[in-house]
């Protein structure tokens, strides 16, 4: 039997699977923006915080995905959540670097004479932030955005490791049963969803790129 007659028999399980994979990743993803526009913005006013800040992101990504979605199982604070919360805290972790970095990046990177300007023009710190700033460093913040999804939707298939649910239970259960069509039923949405997830984010970055 192929993976798409597995599709064909199965369509209400596969469905399920990827909404619940689209669920931690959505989640996640958007509570990473959350966190980390802000955080990104604040480095852009502190920037003595900046090497620490970026460096604890750094060092989270260099934590197996699979170590800690086990750690935060250990913590007596959290072990009692539900496992889909578990997942989505772990792979908001992992998608901060990227919202950070190109927040803080493409703020940084506006023209000197265009900040000076609007200072010129009697604009505020938070006129100037969100009149200036944030439009014209919207499209590199994005690509970290798209960046952080892509990331997410990889690593959400670990979160059937912790019963999150998501298209790793089918890679999981391949892989117990030594069935290649079973992990390509993981797999084949998995990476769909991914290269769906670039596709549509990075049109809308282009979109939101200065001309020129």
């Amino acid at each position: 039997m192929s993976v798409f007659d597995y599709f064909l028999r199965h369509p209400n399980e596969v469905l399920d699977l990827t909404l619940e994979h689209l669920w931690l990743v959505g989640l996640s993803t958007l509570l990473a923006v959350a966190v980390g526009l802000p955080l990104g913005i604040l480095l852009t006013r502190r920037p003595a915080w900046s090497r620490a800040v970026l460096g604890s992101a750094n060092v989270m990504q260099t934590v197996p995905s699979l170590a800690l979605f086990g750690f935060l199982l250990t913590l007596p604070w959290l072990r009692e959540q539900r496992a889909d919360y578990l997942a989505i805290l772990a792979l908001t972790l992992y998608a901060l670097l990227p919202v950070i970095r190109n927040t803080h990046a493409g703020i940084s990177g506006v023209d000197p004479a265009v900040v000076e300007a609007g200072r010129g023009m009697g604009l505020t710190d938070r006129q100037l932030l969100l009149q200036v700033e944030l439009p014209l460093a919207a499209g590199v913040i994005l690509a970290g955005v798209r960046v952080a999804a892509v990331i997410s939707v990889g690593l959400a298939t670990i979160a059937a490791a912790i019963g999150a649910g998501g298209l790793g239970e089918y890679i999981f259960r391949g892989v117990a049963m030594v069935n290649d069509q079973l992990i390509l039923a993981g797999v084949l949405p998995a990476a769909l969803l991914a290269l769906a997830a670039d596709f549509g984010l990075g049109l809308v970055e282009k979109r939101l790129r200065p001309a020129g």
